[in-house]
């Protein structure tokens, strides 16, 4: 049993800690269904309550089949608490982003109901290492490199330094029928062809370690990240985020100030994760290459303008802004 007590002693601390009763995301996969396992054998002898949530999003047909059966094995697994949310994704961009966004309205539901100490997500190495080239493939910046926090408030991802193929060896040990995702096989998924031909590949021409050295990757540049973060949080602390000194901001790292500045929009009432580099662009140029532009518009209806040395950032509920 030794990738079952490889996930144990990955969550172990966590239950350690809980005070009440913990919850977990379960798709019916190996990774998460072998965490629910490792958290079930672990938080029974401290009588820990365990909450698992099954979300139906229904994008495929038997979705129901496939939520039930996941309730099933979990109830087989010691979880006599198992919630099934069916959702409604609605496809305001990509499908898998769509999915993620429902997922977690769902999840947040459980949260404010039943007030758990940590709700686990079961992201393994495999999904951070998917996740780091996938940012570096896009150009989104060094929080895409840092790939996934393994605390993010109350979610905890405790499987992040263990490989999938861990996961699904305790589903082997425990005799677990983990369900195949038909979506993680279809590769017109940029997520599937990275984790089906763009890993292998270079774990075939640059040897093999790669998903554990960009996992390492990510947590290094994670740590430049939150100080960049700090500095960030600790000029708006000491400043009125509505109405910021450009002398101030132009003072700023650059890295430092572009985090000033989504921050400040943000604040604003711009949507968390509204905002791509070409949105934060046209601002950045107010400070540094001022030269009379007019008021900069943005997602939720805020507004930047420069008036008299400072940067104004106004919310204007109902207008419209380029996205």
């Amino acid at each position: 049993m030794k990738a079952t007590l490889a996930l144990r002693q990955a969550v172990r601390p966590w239950i350690a800690q809980a005070e009440a009763r913990v919850a977990i995301g379960v798709s019916g996969g190996a990774d998460s269904l072998a965490l629910a396992a490792a958290v079930a054998l672990e938080a029974q002898p401290q009588k820990i309550e365990v909450i698992a949530v099954v979300v139906d999003h229904g994008l495929q047909e038997s979705s129901d089949q496939v939520a039930l059966t996941a309730k099933s094995q979990l109830e087989q697994l010691g979880i006599s608490y198992v919630i099934i949310k069916r959702v409604q994704v609605e496809r305001v961009d990509g499908i898998e982003a769509s999915a993620r966004r429902a997922r977690y309205a769902a999840f947040e539901e459980v949260i404010k109901e039943h007030q758990p100490d940590y709700f686990f997500l079961a992201h393994t190495l495999n999904d951070q290492a998917e996740s780091v080239l996938l940012g570096l493939a896009r150009g989104s910046g060094s929080k895409s490199l840092a790939g996934m926090q393994e605390v993010n408030g109350i979610y905890v991802r405790p499987l992040l330094g263990i490989e999938r193929a861990t996961t699904e060896a305790a589903c082997a040990e425990q005799k677990i029928d983990a369900w195949q995702d038909p979506h993680n096989e279809d590769s017109s998924y940029t997520r599937v062809r990275v984790r089906k031909e763009i890993l292998p590949l270079m774990e075939k021409l640059l040897g093999p370690g790669i998903i554990a050295a960009l996992g390492r990757t990510a947590a290094l540049v994670r740590q430049d990240v939150q100080a960049l973060d700090g500095y960030a949080q600790a000029f708006l602390a000491q400043s009125n985020p509505s109405l910021l000194s450009v002398e101030e901001l132009a003072d700023l790292p650059a890295a430092v100030r572009a985090r000033v500045l989504r921050e400040a929009i943000f604040r604003a009432g711009a949507p968390e994760g509204s905002l791509s580099a070409a949105h934060l662009a046209p601002v950045e140029a107010l400070i540094t290459d001022w030269h009379g532009q007019g008021v900069i518009s943005l997602p939720g209806g805020v507004k930047v303008e420069r008036i008299s040395g400072r940067l104004s950032f106004l919310n204007q509920p109902g207008g419209r802004a380029p996205q």
